[in-house]
């Protein structure tokens, strides 16, 4: 089972947007096996998450979305062993203009385009990466295959 804890800085989503990512990311959850998870995800601004990419990831520009995994451990950060719970993914940052903007340039629902964001932020979180054409293919491929299943498709305007 997975838990998500919605905030919406934009209050531009509605309830049935925010179902939606909650569908796509609980099918993700049970795809990737995550057991009990708990996760976050922030829908915000393009200034917004331009700070947070300037800050934390040193390129000052806007993204689509950004992740921060609860599991993993920095150069300097000690490990917490024995926690009981939940595993704590981390948290998924959103841009909902940059997700409206990507939807017409690939001329797709804002939905696909939001569910897309979504699976792609929650698989950071489990360590998939794109650093190098391999990887990009296993991560791509996952992303596909679990919106897919869904029935969210580039071709699909609304979930089945």
């Amino acid at each position: 089972m997975l838990t998500i804890d919605f905030i919406d800085e934009t209050e531009q989503l509605d309830d049935k947007a925010l179902a939606f990512v909650s569908k796509v990311l609980e099918h993700a959850a049970q795809h990737e096996e995550t057991g009990e998870a708990e996760v976050s995800v922030t829908f915000t601004d393009d200034e917004s998450i331009r700070a947070i990419n300037r800050d934390y990831r040193e390129k000052d520009q806007a993204t689509d979305v950004i992740s921060f995994s609860m599991e993993e451990q920095g150069e300097d950060e000690v490990a917490i062993v024995g926690e009981t719970g939940p595993r704590l993914l981390g948290d998924i940052i959103i841009s909902v203009e940059r997700t409206e903007l990507q939807a017409e340039e690939y001329g797709h629902s804002f939905e696909r385009e939001l569910g897309f964001l979504a699976v792609h932020g929650f698989l950071h979180l489990l360590g998939y990466d794109h650093m190098n054409e391999q990887d990009e293919k296993k991560m791509f491929g996952r992303q596909e295959e679990i919106l897919a299943s869904l029935g969210v498709t580039r071709d699909a305007h609304e979930a089945e």
